[in-house]
């Protein structure tokens, strides 16, 4: 599914998101990633939401985010309160959501000049 059509401005945005992956800018991603607006992280380790350490939320807030969006794969799911702690005390704004939603609204604080990193879990289609 594309999300934009061409590019807003000079920092990353995500183009579409589908099971083959996630495509920020003109590159595929074919696993979970971290994005910014002028980073792009390709190798985080996580395949699915459960799978989320507080080292992972570390990796994170290494970028010095105002707001995390962590997109959970095909569906939302809530992470333990023991890791959204991390955030909390930072302080910083955390959202939890499905993978395209936080690919949507990833598009949109990045384009208002927001502080904003997307933590994205790829999406995989269950048969």
């Amino acid at each position: 599914m594309d999300l934009t059509l061409q590019r807003p401005g000079e920092h990353h945005y995500i183009h579409s998101v589908s099971a083959d992956g996630i495509r920020v800018v003109n590159q595929l991603c074919t696993g979970s990633i971290i994005v910014s607006a002028n980073r792009l992280i390709t190798d985080w380790p996580v395949t699915s939401p459960g799978e989320i350490t507080a080292d992972h939320i570390e990796q994170i807030l290494d970028l010095e985010p105002e707001i995390v969006l962590i997109g959970t794969g095909q569906r939302q799911v809530f992470l333990e309160p023991e890791l959204l702690m991390h955030f909390y005390k930072q302080p910083v704004g955390v959202e939890i959501m499905s993978t395209r939603a936080a690919c949507d609204t990833f598009n949109i604080l990045v384009s208002e000049g927001r502080n904003v990193v997307a933590a994205l879990v790829q999406v995989t289609i269950s048969s």
